[in-house]
């Protein structure tokens, strides 16, 4: 079977429509496409058992999905918008905009895919040597920019409304619910590398909802004798918070993007709850100012 065909693969991919996210897409099974299959299967079939392979979910769950992929072809537009991001916060804060550094990048993120996957899905292309008018083949969703447009009356169909959210750091995922204690989504995040910088457990809420935010870095440390040397970086796919931001009512913590989706479900971030880009502009749509957000253990 083609790496296209992959009943893993395929299977990811129709979670994610769901709004159940192993994050990254990448046709290897592993503890967040397991938990994302088991809150489907629990909506699905509420105390049945969950199938015991990922063969054994997509046949019986989306074995009559259809076609789950697009052809999507490079232009001269998406070339030229590629940028090379510097390491230093100076030289990013020099830049308009903190775009994709490569094509392969940018349509890993349209499929929310890894880049690896994107390579399978894609063989025999010189990745070093795109030129416009390249046929590319990723997994079919809806843009980030129409769950972004979602708050000036632009909407995407179907898009949910969040009554809360709920954040394990045990589990280290972010799950939605509707106001009729539904699961709307279930998304793995990334939370806090020092246990010192976690969020008490307990009730917050979103005070600010931000797509395409900007970010202002102040570095650690400053020397003896100096001012904090502060630096505002642009906005883009490659800002260290991605392309949307949910402040909460905890001075300095937040819901959001990053440019690193394969990092996501570990404990590696500085405090905030880092989300896939695609995931972090998902949330977005779904959660006005004063959504309840509630830490769990």
């Amino acid at each position: 079977m083609a790496f296209a065909e992959s009943k893993t693969l395929a299977l990811q991919i129709c979670l994610d429509r769901e709004a159940c996210s192993c994050s990254t897409i990448d046709g290897v099974w592993g503890r967040k496409s397991e938990r994302a299959l088991a809150e489907y299967a629990r909506r699905k079939a509420p105390g049945a058992a969950v199938p015991s392979t990922p063969d054994a979910a997509y046949d019986r769950f989306f074995a009559s999905s259809g076609n789950l992929f697009r052809i999507e072809t490079v232009t001269a537009a998406d070339l030229a918008a590629l940028v090379k991001v510097p390491e230093s916060p100076a030289g990013k804060s020099a830049l308009a905009y903190l775009g994709y550094e490569s094509i392969k990048e940018m349509f890993a993120e349209r499929g929310h895919l890894s880049e690896r996957a994107l390579e399978r899905m894609n063989p025999g292309i010189d990745w070093e040597h795109i030129k416009p008018g390249l046929k590319l083949v990723i997994p079919d969703f809806p843009t980030m920019e129409s769950y972004l447009r979602s708050w000036s009356g632009q909407r995407p169909a179907k898009m949910p409304v969040a009554d809360r959210v709920e954040v394990s750091l045990s589990h280290f995922e972010i799950r939605v619910f509707g106001k009729a204690n539904e699961c709307l989504a279930i998304f793995p995040c990334s939370i806090a590398r020092d246990k010192a910088k976690l969020p008490p457990h307990g009730n917050l809420k979103i005070i600010t909802a931000i797509a395409n935010p900007n970010y202002t870095y102040t570095p650690d440390y400053t020397p003896p004798g100096q001012r904090p040397r502060r630096y505002v970086l642009p906005e883009g796919p490659n800002s260290p918070i991605g392309v949307a931001w949910l402040g909460l009512n905890l001075p300095g913590y937040g819901i959001h993007g990053t440019p690193r989706p394969a990092t996501i479900g570990n404990a590696e971030s500085h405090g905030c709850f880092r989300l896939a880009n695609w995931n972090a502009a998902r949330l977005y749509a779904m959660c006005p100012v004063g959504t309840s957000v509630i830490i769990l253990p």
